[in-house]
Protein backbone atom coordinates (compact mmCIF):
# COMPACT_ATOMS: atom_id res chain seq x y z
CA UNK A 1 0.00 0.00 0.00
CA UNK A 2 2.61 2.53 -1.12
CA UNK A 3 0.97 5.60 -0.98
CA UNK A 4 -2.61 6.37 -0.15
CA UNK A 5 -4.09 3.38 -2.62
CA UNK A 6 -7.77 5.62 -2.28
CA UNK A 7 -9.40 8.40 -0.91
CA UNK A 8 -12.23 6.06 -0.59
CA UNK A 9 -12.15 3.35 2.01
CA UNK A 10 -15.35 1.84 0.21
CA UNK A 11 -13.31 1.94 -3.03
CA UNK A 12 -10.46 0.32 -1.62
CA UNK A 13 -13.05 -2.63 0.28
CA UNK A 14 -14.17 -3.35 -2.97
CA UNK A 15 -10.53 -4.05 -4.96
CA UNK A 16 -8.81 -6.01 -1.68
CA UNK A 17 -12.55 -8.00 -1.60
CA UNK A 18 -11.98 -8.91 -5.06
CA UNK A 19 -8.53 -9.81 -4.47
CA UNK A 20 -9.79 -11.90 -2.12
CA UNK A 21 -12.52 -13.52 -3.69
CA UNK A 22 -9.68 -15.18 -6.07
CA UNK A 23 -7.58 -16.23 -4.01
CA UNK A 24 -9.55 -17.26 -0.83
CA UNK A 25 -10.46 -21.23 -0.64
CA UNK A 26 -13.87 -20.61 1.47
CA UNK A 27 -15.81 -18.03 2.31
CA UNK A 28 -14.38 -14.45 1.29
CA UNK A 29 -17.15 -12.78 2.63
CA UNK A 30 -16.58 -14.54 6.38
CA UNK A 31 -16.32 -11.87 8.80
CA UNK A 32 -16.00 -11.76 12.28
CA UNK A 33 -18.57 -9.97 14.11
CA UNK A 34 -17.96 -8.21 17.42
CA UNK A 35 -20.84 -7.21 19.61
CA UNK A 36 -21.05 -5.85 22.98
CA UNK A 37 -24.02 -5.43 25.75
CA UNK A 38 -25.48 -2.89 27.25
CA UNK A 39 -22.94 -3.07 30.09
CA UNK A 40 -20.30 -3.50 28.18
CA UNK A 41 -19.68 -7.65 27.87
CA UNK A 42 -18.27 -8.43 24.42
CA UNK A 43 -18.89 -11.13 21.96
CA UNK A 44 -17.72 -12.26 18.64
CA UNK A 45 -18.44 -14.60 16.31
CA UNK A 46 -18.05 -15.09 12.34
CA UNK A 47 -21.15 -14.20 10.07
CA UNK A 48 -21.29 -13.55 6.16
CA UNK A 49 -21.04 -10.29 4.61
CA UNK A 50 -23.99 -10.16 2.20
CA UNK A 51 -24.49 -6.89 0.72
CA UNK A 52 -22.03 -3.55 0.57
CA UNK A 53 -23.80 -0.36 -0.49
CA UNK A 54 -22.65 2.88 0.12
CA UNK A 55 -23.52 3.28 3.59
CA UNK A 56 -22.13 0.01 5.15
CA UNK A 57 -22.05 -3.55 5.05
CA UNK A 58 -24.90 -5.66 5.60
CA UNK A 59 -25.31 -9.21 6.94
CA UNK A 60 -28.87 -11.51 8.54
CA UNK A 61 -30.07 -12.70 11.20
CA UNK A 62 -32.46 -14.10 13.88
CA UNK A 63 -33.39 -10.60 15.55
CA UNK A 64 -33.86 -13.06 18.77
CA UNK A 65 -30.15 -14.48 18.60
CA UNK A 66 -27.79 -13.34 21.23
CA UNK A 67 -26.01 -11.18 18.54
CA UNK A 68 -29.38 -9.59 17.71
CA UNK A 69 -30.40 -8.73 20.99
CA UNK A 70 -27.04 -7.78 21.86
CA UNK A 71 -27.16 -4.96 18.50
CA UNK A 72 -30.65 -3.98 19.70
CA UNK A 73 -29.36 -3.20 22.93
CA UNK A 74 -26.57 -1.42 22.02
CA UNK A 75 -26.15 -0.48 18.31
CA UNK A 76 -22.35 -0.42 17.57
CA UNK A 77 -20.19 -3.25 16.21
CA UNK A 78 -16.72 -3.85 14.65
CA UNK A 79 -16.12 -6.18 11.96
CA UNK A 80 -13.15 -8.03 11.21
CA UNK A 81 -11.96 -10.01 7.46
CA UNK A 82 -8.78 -11.90 7.79
CA UNK A 83 -7.94 -12.93 4.52
CA UNK A 84 -4.82 -15.51 5.24
CA UNK A 85 -3.81 -16.25 1.86
CA UNK A 86 -3.22 -12.66 0.81
CA UNK A 87 -1.98 -11.61 4.44
CA UNK A 88 -4.53 -8.96 4.92
CA UNK A 89 -6.86 -8.00 7.61
CA UNK A 90 -9.59 -4.92 7.21
CA UNK A 91 -11.35 -4.09 10.45
CA UNK A 92 -14.67 -1.86 10.37
CA UNK A 93 -16.20 0.21 13.41
CA UNK A 94 -19.96 1.49 13.46
CA UNK A 95 -23.45 1.91 14.42
CA UNK A 96 -25.61 -0.47 13.43
CA UNK A 97 -29.20 0.28 11.58
CA UNK A 98 -31.71 -2.28 10.77
CA UNK A 99 -32.11 -2.75 7.18
CA UNK A 100 -35.43 -2.13 5.28
CA UNK A 101 -37.93 -4.60 5.37
CA UNK A 102 -37.64 -4.36 1.70
CA UNK A 103 -33.90 -5.34 1.63
CA UNK A 104 -34.73 -8.42 4.44
CA UNK A 105 -37.80 -9.74 1.80
CA UNK A 106 -35.71 -9.62 -1.13
CA UNK A 107 -32.20 -11.16 0.60
CA UNK A 108 -34.73 -13.88 2.15
CA UNK A 109 -36.32 -14.54 -0.99
CA UNK A 110 -33.21 -15.28 -2.54
CA UNK A 111 -32.43 -18.13 0.04
CA UNK A 112 -32.58 -21.59 -0.83
CA UNK A 113 -35.91 -23.50 0.54
CA UNK A 114 -34.65 -25.36 2.93
CA UNK A 115 -32.26 -22.35 4.42
CA UNK A 116 -35.55 -20.18 4.96
CA UNK A 117 -36.96 -23.50 6.37
CA UNK A 118 -34.45 -23.20 8.66
CA UNK A 119 -34.87 -19.76 9.65
CA UNK A 120 -38.52 -20.69 11.49
CA UNK A 121 -37.02 -23.76 12.50
CA UNK A 122 -33.94 -22.59 14.86
CA UNK A 123 -34.31 -20.68 18.07
CA UNK A 124 -31.19 -19.67 17.32
CA UNK A 125 -28.96 -19.29 20.60
CA UNK A 126 -31.83 -20.83 22.61
CA UNK A 127 -31.21 -24.23 24.56
CA UNK A 128 -31.70 -27.41 22.62
CA UNK A 129 -32.32 -30.24 24.28
CA UNK A 130 -30.85 -32.76 21.10
CA UNK A 131 -30.62 -32.72 17.58
CA UNK A 132 -33.86 -34.40 17.02
CA UNK A 133 -35.49 -31.18 18.39
CA UNK A 134 -33.94 -29.34 15.91
CA UNK A 135 -34.78 -32.10 13.03
CA UNK A 136 -38.36 -31.86 14.57
CA UNK A 137 -38.88 -28.39 14.17
CA UNK A 138 -37.79 -28.62 10.39
CA UNK A 139 -39.90 -31.04 9.67
CA UNK A 140 -43.01 -29.64 11.19
CA UNK A 141 -41.93 -26.36 8.98
CA UNK A 142 -41.11 -28.08 5.96
CA UNK A 143 -44.87 -29.84 6.33
CA UNK A 144 -46.42 -26.28 7.00
CA UNK A 145 -44.76 -24.45 4.07
CA UNK A 146 -45.01 -27.78 1.83
CA UNK A 147 -46.88 -25.81 -0.68
CA UNK A 148 -46.56 -22.49 -0.44
CA UNK A 149 -44.41 -19.72 -0.31
CA UNK A 150 -42.30 -19.14 2.74
CA UNK A 151 -42.43 -16.01 4.11
CA UNK A 152 -39.66 -14.02 5.82
CA UNK A 153 -40.05 -14.65 9.75
CA UNK A 154 -40.65 -11.35 11.78
CA UNK A 155 -38.16 -12.18 13.75
CA UNK A 156 -35.69 -12.37 10.70
CA UNK A 157 -34.08 -9.52 9.10
CA UNK A 158 -30.30 -7.80 8.23
CA UNK A 159 -28.46 -5.41 10.10
CA UNK A 160 -26.39 -3.02 8.32
CA UNK A 161 -22.75 -1.47 9.94
CA UNK A 162 -22.89 2.12 9.25
CA UNK A 163 -18.48 2.35 9.14
CA UNK A 164 -17.19 5.26 10.69
CA UNK A 165 -13.50 3.64 10.62
CA UNK A 166 -12.13 1.51 8.16
CA UNK A 167 -8.55 0.16 9.09
CA UNK A 168 -6.33 -2.00 5.72
CA UNK A 169 -3.61 -4.05 7.07
CA UNK A 170 -1.17 -5.39 5.13
CA UNK A 171 1.62 -8.25 6.26
CA UNK A 172 5.25 -6.60 6.08
CA UNK A 173 8.65 -8.41 6.83
CA UNK A 174 9.62 -8.13 10.33
CA UNK A 175 6.14 -7.22 11.44
CA UNK A 176 6.89 -3.64 10.26
CA UNK A 177 3.24 -4.14 8.75
CA UNK A 178 1.47 -1.32 7.06
CA UNK A 179 -1.59 0.03 8.89
CA UNK A 180 -3.81 2.61 6.85
CA UNK A 181 -6.50 4.12 8.40
CA UNK A 182 -9.91 5.86 7.25
CA UNK A 183 -12.03 8.13 9.97
CA UNK A 184 -15.34 9.65 8.92
CA UNK A 185 -16.04 13.10 9.65
CA UNK A 186 -18.00 16.11 9.21
CA UNK A 187 -16.64 17.08 6.00
CA UNK A 188 -16.46 12.92 4.60
CA UNK A 189 -13.20 10.67 4.70
CA UNK A 190 -9.88 11.25 6.29
CA UNK A 191 -6.52 8.90 5.60
CA UNK A 192 -3.75 7.99 7.52
CA UNK A 193 -1.07 5.85 8.63
CA UNK A 194 -0.37 4.22 11.68
CA UNK A 195 2.74 2.67 13.27
CA UNK A 196 2.36 -1.18 13.21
Amino acid sequence: MDGLASTDPLTQFHDWFEEAKRSEPNDPNAMALATATKDGMPSVRVVLLKGIDPRGFVFYTNLESRKGEELTGNPRASLCFHWKSLRRQIRIDGAIEVVSDAEADAYYASRPRDSRIGAWASIQSRPLENRDALKSRVAEFTEKFADADIPRPPFWSGFRVLPRRIEFWQDQPFRLHDRLVYTLGENGWTAGRLFP
